[in-house]
């Protein structure tokens, strides 16, 4: 890791959490299928509101070039440009309602977060980064899948080796990384007044 990739904490926090970004730039290096089962494993146990586990991916490897290429498709070009590195590109798809009474889920993001969150780690425990993006076009995603109603995709998440590039992509990857303070976002008594 760079040391602009370095984080300044200001408390203590697990290796895996302090050391995880975003990259632009991947290896061309391929994640093995048992890795890759595990990174997703890792999003079966992730907490969920009365345990609907509402997160759905549609997973593409880019070993497999033209459903990886179906995949990128649904990407906003930006996010295309870069992406097209990565060595698997997953679409997070979340179900809107309860399974269990029809009502709407109104948790479901939530959950696909955690979800997301236990892939990132997973992924980081094995030397593979995650960025995750919101740059995606839903309603091209629910043509090339067959994605049903009452489902909606809504971000989607590049997985692959971090390497080190040139370009602007290089640019973007030696920033150094930052952060608000706690004060900012950690609150006690009233809102908007540091805990």
């Amino acid at each position: 890791m760079s040391e602009a990739k370095k984080p300044a904490l200001d408390y203590p926090v697990h290796r895996l959490i302090a050391d995880r970004w975003s990259p632009y730039y991947f290896a061309e290096k391929e994640i093995g299928t048992e890795t890759l089962r595990s990174i997703f494993e890792a999003a079966r146990w992730a907490a969920s509101a009365f345990n609907e586990q509402p997160w759905r991916f549609i997973v593409a490897a880019r070993e497999n070039k033209a459903e990886f290429q179906r995949l990128l498709s649904c990407l906003v070009e930006p996010n295309q440009a870069w992406a097209k590195r990565a060595s698997v590109l997953a679409l997070a798809v979340i179900s809107q309602n309860y399974q269990r009474n029809g009502q709407p889920n109104g948790t479901a993001l939530h959950d696909l977060g955690l979800a997301a969150g236990n892939i990132t780690l997973e992924a980081a425990s094995h030397g593979i980064m995650v960025h995750q993006m919101a740059g995606i076009l839903p309603d091209l995603a629910r043509d090339v899948y067959q994605i049903p109603e009452g489902y909606q995709a809504v971000t989607a998440l590049a997985l692959g080796y971090p390497e080190e590039g040139e370009g602007e992509l290089a640019q973007r990857d030696s920033a150094p990384r930052q952060r608000k303070t706690q004060e900012e976002f950690v609150f006690g008594q009233v809102f908007g007044q540091a805990f």
